[in-house]
């Protein structure tokens, strides 16, 4: 994996491989989806927040002892594939996410990032994941209050600072200062 030194011992940088429960720490399974039901403006029908319901469930299941783990296993998998499929929101549990995010709209969105942060916004069509087939490892940290555009692209081993607005249709393979606002093709500093 291609880190940068400053970022060897922050845990947002460390790679998931999903053996352990990765869902916030802080909060509990049961509060941790009534904040996921709050965000997405109680909405039982919010694709968002089912693709949110059961990333929680896959996360959480692998804290359970083995024998109990096998069963929600199999009913995790069929229940990410009829969400993924169904919602077009492609969010596995490897991926660390954090408290009060919001898939706004649907579909399109294939989320497979190293971490994403508290407080982000993602609209529909947006891909994050790695840009080499070379580098699997190498994918995308998302700060906090972080909002993303419809149709943004975000590849490789790249940062989104705190407070960024990552544009419509931007492509972002540099990392992004907190608070910038990022546009265009590539993606360059608009503000």
């Amino acid at each position: 994996m291609s880190l940068r030194p400053d970022a060897v011992d922050d845990p947002r940088f460390t790679p998931s491989i999903g053996a352990h429960n990765a869902n916030p720490s802080d909060i509990s399974l049961g509060v941790l989806i009534a904040e996921d039901y709050r965000t997405h403006g109680h909405d039982w029908f919010s694709e968002g927040f089912w693709a949110l319901f059961w990333h929680r469930i896959g996360n959480w299941r692998m804290g359970l002892p083995k024998l109990l783990r096998i069963p929600m296993t199999l009913l995790y998998r069929i229940m990410f594939r009829w969400v993924s499929r169904s919602t077009g929101i492609y969010l596995p549990y490897t991926v660390r996410v954090g408290r009060r995010v919001r898939l706004e709209h649907f579909g399109g969105m294939i989320l497979v990032a190293q971490w994403i942060g508290d407080d982000v916004t993602i609209r529909q069509n947006t891909t994050f994941g790695i840009a080499r087939l070379d580098a699997l490892q190498d994918r995308p940290v998302i700060g906090d209050r972080v909002e993303i555009g419809a149709g943004a692209v975000i590849l490789g081993a790249v940062r989104i600072g705190d407070g960024a607005v990552i544009g419509a249709n931007a492509v972002v393979r540099r990392d992004v200062e907190p608070g910038a606002v990022m546009g265009g093709v590539p993606a360059r500093r608009i503000r």
